[in-house]
């Protein structure tokens, strides 16, 4: 595996934004993690990617060691806004864009406010809730109280009751990093999950996107899968079997094996 090379800050969209790179050869991948997964969280994820592509996993503001605070809104165009500014500031082409969960609805609104420079998107199990739809099947309050908690400090065990089929380095690496979660971002993100709707966004696809839905999340149902086919035949989809909404962690190899070939430039 490919370790990490160095992590960097950079200003862009007018905000201090962090990244981590591994690898650092082939074609650029920006990682954009879900709504309390700070960058660090996804080494494990990045180190396999980086086998093949040039990673990027990004600080989402108000995670990690990225610019965070009351100053700061936490909607989808803001959020897609810095991962077009960081991809512009960080000067390669032909990006592939991978995001999960909240990450996911954020490639869907950078693909379609800012497509240029994108070359494939992968789109890891997002939260199709919004206005008049079905919620989002997590809820608050696991966020919240856990947000809390790592605030006081938590150990493995203390983190295995909020996920109890993770490893315990990668609940380690959760309780070492979770306080940098910005509860108030969290908050509103959450709650934006139901008050934006990313199915405008699905016709404005102008490259080739993969969506990653696990079997066990709950996340994307089947009416869901038909719904977005429709909305774009730029859209395909694949199935990765015995893992809930945090996909790698329950099968990073099935993980692994539904994104590579596709972000590589296969169908």
């Amino acid at each position: 595996m490919t370790a990490l090379l160095y992590g960097a800050h950079v200003s862009a969209n007018g905000i201090r934004q962090h990244y981590l790179r591994y690898g650092g050869k082939g074609q650029p991948l920006l990682l954009i993690p879900g709504i309390t997964s700070p960058a660090v969280t996804w080494g494990f994820v990045a180190e396999v990617l980086a086998e093949h592509f040039d990673v990027h996993v990004l600080d989402v503001r108000g995670r990690g060691l990225s610019e965070t605070g009351p100053h700061l809104t936490y909607d989808l165009d803001s959020y897609a806004e810095d991962a077009a500014d960081i991809i512009a500031a960080l000067g390669m082409e032909n990006w592939i864009v991978l995001g999960h969960s909240m990450g996911a609805r954020i490639a869907l609104r950078l693909g379609h406010n800012n497509p240029a420079n994108i070359a494939r998107m992968v789109l890891v199990d997002p939260p199709v809730s919004g206005p008049g739809r079905r919620e989002y099947p997590a809820k608050l309050p696991w966020y919240v109280n856990s947000i809390r908690q790592s605030q006081k400090g938590m150990n493995v065990e203390e983190m295995r009751a909020f996920c109890p089929t993770w490893t315990e380095a990668q609940l380690q690496l959760r309780a070492e990093w979770l306080h940098t979660c910005d509860e108030a971002a969290v908050v509103e993100t959450f709650g934006r999950f139901h008050t934006e709707d990313v199915h405008q966004d699905v016709p404005h696809l102008r490259c080739p996107t993969l969506l990653v839905v696990a079997t066990r999340g709950g996340v994307i149902l089947s009416d869901d899968e038909e719904e977005l086919k429709q909305l774009s035949s730029r859209l395909s989809i694949i199935h990765v079997q015995d893992a809930g909404h945090m996909i790698p962690w329950d099968n990073l190899q099935g993980f692994i094996e539904a994104v590579v070939p596709f972000a590589a430039g296969g169908i």
